[in-house]
């Protein structure tokens, strides 16, 4: 499989996950995560895929300071309903990354590591997507504008000339090439800054 280079320079997120360690999945439940399992996931590597990854690492940056995040530990929140925009594929990159499932998810071994219902939609938020731990409801809200990074000079035109039914292999990689470059801003060039990921709201509970 090959992919953009600059895929392999995002950094990875790591997490921890007692249902690994206890299946010997994972040795001490340590999985790391890196930005190609997001694009085998989705299908794709887009703005809203580099978008829901850095909003979930800003996230655990956030809830786990000091400490790995715990997957399976953490309820995922979105305020648009399921089949809004592209609230999907931004649940399914959380989801992948803390274990968050809908109804159809693990229903847990003895009585623990349930992940099913940990994912909601269409709920009330300051944010676009809210990340909650279950073990002390430390939470935070956080919003993503892709539109705060430039998109390469004469992509929509592109993407017009690449979709029509007649486009030949030239055209299309000059459009692959192009959008995947915005993708590559958006990750390296600018993976901290605060106008492209932003936290509409935060909640440390007292003690």
């Amino acid at each position: 499989m090959k992919t953009p280079a600059f895929f392999d320079d995002v950094a990875p997120i790591a997490v921890t996950d007692p249902l690994a360690a206890l299946l010997g999945a994972a040795e001490s439940g340590r999985i790391e995560y890196r930005y190609l399992d997001a694009v085998k996931l989705a299908g794709h590597s887009c703005p809203t895929v580099a978008g829901a990854w850095l909003m979930t690492r800003t996230a655990l940056a956030h809830l786990y300071p000091d400490s790995s995040p715990q997957r399976g530990g953490l309820r995922v929140e979105l305020r648009q309903a399921v089949g809004e925009g592209v609230t999907g594929v931004m649940a399914s990159v959380a989801g992948l990354i803390t274990g968050a499932a809908n109804d159809g998810g693990f229903k847990g071994l003895g009585g623990r590591f349930e992940r099913r219902g940990l994912l909601r939609f269409d709920v009330a938020m300051a944010g676009e997507i809210r990340f909650t731990r279950l073990d002390n409801r430390a939470s935070v809200e956080l919003a993503h504008f892709p539109q705060s990074v430039p998109r390469p000079s004469g992509l929509v035109e592109l993407m017009r000339q690449a979709l029509a039914p007649h486009a030949d292999a030239a055209t299309r990689e000059a459009f692959a090439e192009a959008w995947q470059d915005w993708v590559r801003l958006i990750l390296i060039d600018h993976a901290d800054d605060p106008a492209l990921i932003t936290v509409e709201h935060s909640l440390v509970p007292a003690g």
